[in-house]
This record gives C-alpha cells, structure tokens and sequence, in this order.
C-alpha cells in the first residue's frame, strides 16, 4: 500500500508539469507563510521549567514560595570585587544606593545596605574582604531581554564607583544565555551552510551538485521556521537550545536524503536517456528506503513525548514538525529539482548512456570483495575495536552545574568563579528544608530537627532562615561544607530526603519535610533523567525495529540492523567521551549527553543501514548472498560514506557554539556518524549478512 502510494506521488512529481507544479506548491507555501504566520524567533526563550511538577523539590519550592512571599521573584547575585586592596563598605554602599535612587525598572528588592548595623554587614564580604556579594530579586513578570537591560544599567552604575561586578544567579544567567545565543544563531547557520557547501563541491565537483540539495535545505527551512513560529503562537515554548539543534537535523537530512537520491539518479541516467525515466526509476528504487528513512528519525523524534524533562520532551514538536516537511521535500521538491536540472545537476561530469556504473578499482568494491570473502576476520576486527571503546563508558562523570557548561569568560560565570574562590562552596547553594507541621512547631522542635539535619560531617551549618505566624511551617537554610553540585553531597541529601519521614517518626513528631534548592533539583534532575534515558531507549528500539520488519518483510535482518547501531551507540559515546576530555580537556559531562546522543545516532545511523540492505535486498532477487553484498557494499558505499562525512561535519558545527553541552553533544555524534558509515554500514553489517543470510534454493555462485 505505501509503495503504491509513494510510487503515485513521485511518478507525478517528476513529470514535464509535475516538476514545475512541485516547485510552485512549496514555493507559494513558503511565500504565504513567511507573510502571514510568525517566526521561531518571536517565541524563543533561554530556558525551560525543565522538571516535572511532580518532582519532589518543585513541589518543595512551591510550598516555600507560598509560605514566605520574600522568595518570589528572579534571584539575582551582585558580586562586587576590589581588584587592588579591600573593599570599603562606604564604596559598597554608594553602589547599592546608586541602584535604588536610580529606580532601576524590574527590581523588586535588593538588601538595603546602608540602613544595616555594621555588623550585620559583614557576611556579605568574603574573608579577605576583596568580594562581596549582595543578592537582589527580580520582578517574576520579568522578561529576559528587560532584565538584561537594567542589569546594564546596575553596571553602568558600579563603574561609576570603581568596584568590578559581576552579575550571577538565575536572572544574570539568563540574561548572558540570551545573549550568547543572540550571536550564536548567525554563526550556526552560516558555519552549516559553509561546511556543506564545501563538502558538496570537494566530494562531487560539481557546483549545481552542491547547490541543489542547499536550495531545497533553504525552502524546508523558510517552511519549518514558520510552522514552529505558528505552534510558538499557540504556546509551545521553543527552546533557543532546541531550534539550534533542529537547524542542524534539518540541514543534515535534507542532505543526506538528496544525495541518496541524486547518487540512484546518476546511475540511472547512465541507462535511460529520458531524463524523466531515470528519475521515475530512481525513486522507484530509493524512495521507499529514503521514505522510511525519514520516518524512522520522525519516530525517534516523537518517542521524545514521553520523557518528563521539559527540555528533552520540547525536542519532540519541534523535532516531529521538522521531519514531516523534511520527509514530504525529500519525495517531492528534492526529485523535482534535480529532475528539472537533469544531466546539468552533474556538470562538468556529465553521466551518459551507456557510462560504466561502478568501477571494480574504486575503494568500496575492494571493501565489497574483502568483507565477502573474509567476513569473520572483518567481523572480529570491528568487535573488537568497538568494545574497547564502549569499554570507556564505565568511566562516565557527569557535572550538574549547568552554570560549567557556559563560556569561561561570560560574566555569570566570572562571579560565580568568584564565589567558589572567595566564599564557602556550600554558600554558593544552601539547601532549604521546610518543615510543615499541624501544630505550632515548639522551640524543642526546632532545635531536634536542626541539630538531625546537621548531624553528619558533609553539613557545615543549619539555621533557621524563616516561621510562619501560626509558627505551624518553619524553613530551615542546610548549608554544606562540600560543593552543592557534587556527587557526594548529592548522595546524602538524597538519603535524607529518603529518611525524612524516618527523622520526625524517631522524634516522635507529625509532619512533614521538603526539600528545595539547588542541589535537591540537581537530584532531581538525575532521577528524571535516568528514568528518561531507560524509557526513550527502550521505546524506539522497539519501535525503529518493528518498523525495519515491515521494511525487510525479515524478522532476522532487523535484529542485524539494530543489534549494530545500538553497539555503535555504546562505542561511539566511550571512545567521545576519552577524545573529548584527551583533546578538549574536558573531564565531566552533561548527563543529557547520552540520552540526546541515542536518540540522534541511532535514528540517524539507522538510515545508512536501510540503505544498504534496502540495495542487498534488490541485488539479491538477481545475485546470491555473496555477490549481492558485494554489489550493495559497491554501489551504496559512495554515496553513504560521503552522507556520512557531511553530516557528521554538519553536527560537528555545534562545537562553534558557546554551551560546553551543545560542544560535547556534537562532537560525540559526528564520531559516532563517521564510526556508523565506515565500520558498522562498510564492514559489520555486510559482513555480518553474509555470515547469516542464506541463498535461496537453486541459486549458487554460478548463479553470477
């Protein structure tokens, strides 16, 4: 039935009026949208609420919102130095009247310094009195782009003293994210654009080569950046890190699939003279697996829904709505330009009738011949390269402070740098304790709560930070003595939120305990992530393999498929993580890296493996097992390897981005790519069908 269907629409796509009406059709869709519907810009936002309401610490943060109104608004830390000598509280002063008669717009409260005793002035200084720091709050209403405008006008201010500032916490991070990815698109699409250019021409010297594939890029992406603009309106929020990554994805397979299906209509045209017959037989050939191809990534994309971070599941919409209009172009718009250009699209190296189709001297029919003949030895090689680098996997660190992943030289990061140096690292994220009672809390409570939640040596200090009126709901500051983000502290403040109800009962009080701040998040987030992790995993395993059994019509054949990119998977993300810290220097990464790392090589890897078998299944029907690898292995092993090196250069251009996550991300992916197409797609898959597939009764070796 789709082949059917599919065979409908390229038949007619490709067409003398076909071709033209096809051009017209996305070409007045991107016209009227671009017209009439917004921008992904105009709904962009820095960041997400990324953990679920459910979330033990959200729910934490919620009650001590509503129980001490102080905590509303957008935290922001001032974080004043005195390079030369110690800072004067007279000069600290100046600065944060200066803040205040000046009517700053947004600010909601900031500590008023000059009405303070000196001695409650001085745990604002650091021991060495060089820093300070003085928190503020933010309207909640606030939007970034107003809070970076007054954060301009507190710094214009500061300098005006002579003190050095520099603004951290979440409204400064904000405010430098938005920033940075400001600058950053501009750089993204460019360097995408260029790299695949210049890949294009190198590889196949052909300037309409390199052209063609980029205009259709250009019309998908006119047409996706509205449609997300319409979902923007219509209260998805698009994540500035999710549109970086989705320009990267639609660029990549838009390419990927056009030169799937300009390397099948270059041979064609070296037997049809009729530039239309070789396209109907091109597509006829290459449009179910570039068809599934696509479907099998939208799938990968969808399964997205069903991961409770916010960040992660904000992938799926946009991701989803990318490759619905990458997948109608790559059956459509792409056939219909090259077909329009025809023989032209190949200038200077014009194919002929009659032209030898591959030659038995070229680097792939070698690798045909020796995997075909040797495939054990092939087998074993590969193996065992792969499972030393999965090996590395069990050497995972991750860091839990996003703030790390920012720019060294961005102002957020300067003062937060400041603050481990300058102050304890447990200040830098106390950890707020609510304890929620049905009767007015005694001053033995509170003393018995205080000193169990201080009773281990990773705690350095708990005080009393608020009480309710009633005196029925008090909140307590737990600082530590190690840092907030780190795996230890992250271990015991987990064990305490597991025991809490285990504290009161031994006290013998009713209640109940909360846990917020940032290290109670950090936990958090690790739970929901790995929840995530084991969910995503399993659910498009599941669903690219049953979707590889309608492809092959095999139950055997997917399990190769999938058995093989899934072992890629693990090697890639070992042998990633030991380039990246041996080159780059960095030693802990985001624990996002390995989930949105399974999602993108996988799904993107497994299109180079239907490719490949999608060809052996056709050479089969006229050759034995051995010949047909040999001849799929041949004939694919051009146009995948060169997929291949562009799209891995394509993800590779998210290292120019200034987000270590986004770095990391991209490199282990562009290895992983390359790591699919040379050895698993060229060596482990076809070795691993001869070794298993059968020929069929009657037909031999002779058969050739």
């Amino acid at each position: 039935m789709m082949n059917k269907l599919l065979h409908y629409v390229t038949d007619r796509v490709i067409t003398k009026k076909g071709m033209w009406v096809t051009i017209a059709v996305w070409l007045a869709a991107a016209i009227l949208l671009s017209v009439f519907a917004p921008g992904a810009k105009d709904y962009e936002v820095s960041s997400l609420d990324s953990l679920p309401d459910d979330a033990q610490s959200v729910i934490a943060q919620g009650k001590t919102d509503d129980y001490f109104e102080n905590n509303d608004g957008i935290p922001a830390i001032l974080v004043f130095q005195n390079h030369d000598s110690e800072l004067e509280l007279a000069d600290l002063t100046d600065a944060i009247s200066g803040i205040e008669d000046e009517g700053v717009p947004g600010i909601e409260s900031i500590v008023p310094l000059s009405e303070l005793p000196p001695e409650a002035t001085k745990g604002f200084f650091s021991e060495d009195r060089t820093t300070a720091i003085i928190p503020l709050n933010f309207d909640p209403a606030y939007e970034t782009t107003d809070i970076k405008d007054s954060l301009e006008q507190i710094y214009q201010i500061a300098e005006r003293t002579g003190l050095t500032l520099y603004v951290t916490g979440p409204a400064g991070i904000a405010a430098d994210t938005n920033d940075l990815f400001a600058r950053a698109d501009l750089v993204l699409i460019f360097s995408t654009v260029g790299i695949i250019l210049i890949l294009l021409i190198v590889i196949y010297r052909s300037p309409a080569l390199a052209l063609i594939p980029l205009l259709a890029a250009g019309f998908v992406y006119m047409i996706v950046n509205q449609l997300l603009g319409i979902l923007g309106q219509g209260g998805l929020l698009l994540s500035n890190q999710s549109l970086s990554i989705m320009s990267i994805l639609l660029f990549a397979s838009v390419i990927d699939y056009s030169l799937f299906v300009f390397s099948r209509y270059r041979e064609e045209l070296k037997t049809y003279d009729s530039k239309h017959e070789a396209m109907r037989e091109s597509m006829r050939n290459v449009g179910i697996p570039v068809f599934y191809s696509g479907a099998t990534v939208l799938a990968a994309m969808l399964v997205l829904f069903f991961a409770q971070y916010e960040d992660s599941r904000n992938f799926a919409p946009i991701f989803g709505t990318t490759m619905v209009v990458v997948i109608l172009s790559s059956v459509t718009l792409v056939p219909a330009l090259f077909t329009i250009f025809g023989r032209k699209s190949f200038w200077p190296l014009i194919p002929r009738v009659g032209d030898q189709h591959i030659k038995s001297s070229s680097f792939w029919s070698r690798v045909g011949r020796i995997v075909t003949r040797k495939p054990i030895i092939s087998i074993g090689i590969i193996g065992v390269f792969l499972l030393i680098s999965a090996s590395n996997v069990l050497n995972t660190s991750y860091e839990f402070n996003n703030l790390k992943s920012f720019p060294e030289d961005m102002p957020s990061r300067e003062g937060y740098a400041l603050l481990e140096e300058k102050f304890s690292p447990g200040d830098l994220a106390p950890t707020t304790v609510l304890y929620e009672s049905d009767e007015a809390i005694s001053e033995e409570v509170r003393e018995s709560l205080k000193s169990d939640l201080a009773d281990h040596e990773l705690v350095s200090n708990v005080r009393v930070d608020g009480i309710t009126e009633d005196e029925q709901v008090i909140s307590f500051s737990m600082t530590f003595a190690a840092n907030p983000y780190s795996n230890e502290v992250m271990d015991h403040l987990e064990e305490t939120i597991t025991n809490a109800d285990k504290i009161l009962e031994n006290r013998g009080i009713t209640g109940e305990l909360y846990f917020s701040g940032e290290t109670a998040a950090a936990i958090d987030d690790r739970s929901v992530n790995n929840r995530d992790l084991a969910v995503v995993m399993t659910f498009e395993t599941i669903l690219i393999f049953v979707m590889l059994i309608f492809l092959t019509g095999s139950f055997r054949m997917p399990i190769y498929m999938m058995g093989t990119i899934l072992v890629s998977y693990v090697a890639a993300l070992g042998l990633g993580m030991f380039l990246t810290e041996l080159f780059f220097g960095i030693e802990n990464i985001s624990n996002r890296v390995p989930m949105y790392s399974f999602v993108f090589l996988v799904a993107l890897g497994i299109d180079y493996n239907i490719i490949l078998v999608s060809r052996f299944m056709e050479e089969r029907k006229k050759h034995p097992v051995k010949k047909a690898v040999e001849l799929a292995v041949s004939n694919t092993g051009g146009v995948i390897s060169s997929a291949g090196l562009i799209l891995a250069a394509t993800f590779a251009v998210l290292m120019t981005q200034p987000i270590e996550f986004l770095f990391v991300f991209g490199f282990i992916v562009a290895v992983g790519i390359l790591m699919d197409t040379f050895l698993i797609r060229g060596v482990l898959l076809p070795g691993l069908l001869v070794l298993f597939e059968k020929d069929k009764a009657g037909k031999t070796e002779k058969s050739r």
